[in-house]
């Protein structure tokens, strides 16, 4: 089927407030945005590792670069304030399932209380018309079974970094009953939603726990790689795929408002939901010579062992789809790695890899 696909003229000139841009996939998404000619700011603590795709891809050079914590409602207030934005994305976060059992309380901090401080914010400023909060697959409630999650299932969450998100979402639904009803949308004008993603992966991942990053790690290091949930079934999609419905439904935000607020899954393809051994058996193929894993057998906090999202509403209401199959998702990631490796200019090389997953989804 032909794309229902980003429309650049909608971003053309168009004022994102964009949080967390400093991570992984804010800077996916602060360049993605910036190829459209919008007028980004970024708010984000530094870079969150060394290496990291922030600063390897020279995300800076075309934003407005402000470094700043959630946490911090006035610093928050200020900066929107001067940026004036129509859209506002929300992508700053604790985001480390292992990291929450070690810092719950920052991880509450930054996922509950700075989704309160950005909504805030916006109540405060005025003109936002859009607000897209994104959260995780991990918000639900699992209770292990086959189907995919839809999003009326009941909020979870098993460990501090789950259960935070879950309390976004609580959070996120609060605000719009209370402050941005769609019901007095003719009077306050701001449409708000979230989004739920499935294991979000791609080049200049350097995450500490994370699959692609331990998996890429070890290979460049010619050593083993230590799996230590190899049946764990997770909704694997490259980067690009949730972005890309991010961007769609902000979009429907501005355009018809409340209509399209509300939760929102983005997910693969059914068959794409995968195990942990099978990413690193295929990611070992590609790579080629030197690439092994073994079982790590050692003490480990609970992760769920199988999790899929029902993405029927999203395909159905918002034309949006999966356009990368998981195994172009990993070829898309060692292609990435070895142009790195070789020294390439990896801004290029990230908005080539924009360009392409474009020109896939358009053609359907």
């Amino acid at each position: 089927m032909e794309g229902v696909v980003v429309n650049p003229e909608f971003w053309n000139g168009r004022r994102v407030f964009l949080t967390g841009h400093t991570g992984f996939k804010g800077s996916w998404m602060a360049l993605w945005l910036q190829s459209l000619g919008a007028d980004v700011t970024g708010f984000a603590l530094a870079p969150p590792t060394h290496p990291n795709l922030f600063d390897i891809a020279d995300v800076a050079r075309g934003l407005c670069h402000h470094v700043a914590d959630i946490r911090n409602a006035d610093a928050l207030h200020r900066v929107m304030a001067e940026c004036k934005p129509d859209v506002v994305i929300h992508m700053a976060a604790q985001p480390l399932v292992r990291y929450s059992y070690d810092e719950p309380v920052e991880t509450y901090a930054t996922n509950v209380m700075g989704t309160v401080h950005l909504l805030e914010a916006v109540r405060r400023v005025g003109g936002v018309r859009a607000v897209v909060n994104i959260t995780t697959d991990k918000c639900y409630e699992n209770r292990e079974w086959i189907w995919g999650y839809r999003e009326n299932e009941p909020m979870g969450g098993y460990d501090p970094y789950s259960n935070s998100k879950g309390c976004a979402e609580l959070v996120s639904a609060a605000y719009r009953s209370s402050f941005f009803n769609p019901a007095d949308y003719a009077r306050h004008g701001v449409a708000v939603a979230t989004v739920r993603a499935g294991n979000v992966i791609g080049g200049g991942d350097w995450a500490k726990d994370r699959l692609i990053p331990d998996i890429l790690a070890a290979f460049e290091a010619g050593q083993a790689v230590h799996i230590r949930n190899p049946g764990a079934i997770r909704p694997w999609q490259h980067v690009l795929e949730p972005l890309r419905g991010y961007l769609m439904l902000a979009e429907r935000l501005v355009e018809a408002g409340p209509e399209f607020g509300g939760a929102w899954n983005f997910g693969p393809h059914a068959d794409d939901a995968r195990p942990v051994g099978w990413i690193v058996e295929r990611m070992g193929k590609l790579w080629g010579a030197g690439a092994r894993w073994e079982v790590d057998n050692g003490q480990h906090p609970h992760e769920a062992h199988f999790l899929r999202l029902d993405i029927t509403k999203a395909m159905t209401q918002l034309g949006w789809y999966p356009a990368l199959r998981l195994e172009t998702a990993l070829q898309r990631i060692i292609e990435w790695s070895r142009a790195r490796m070789s020294g390439a200019d990896m801004r290029q090389v990230t908005l080539a890899q924009i360009q392409a997953y474009q020109a896939t989804a358009t053609q359907g």
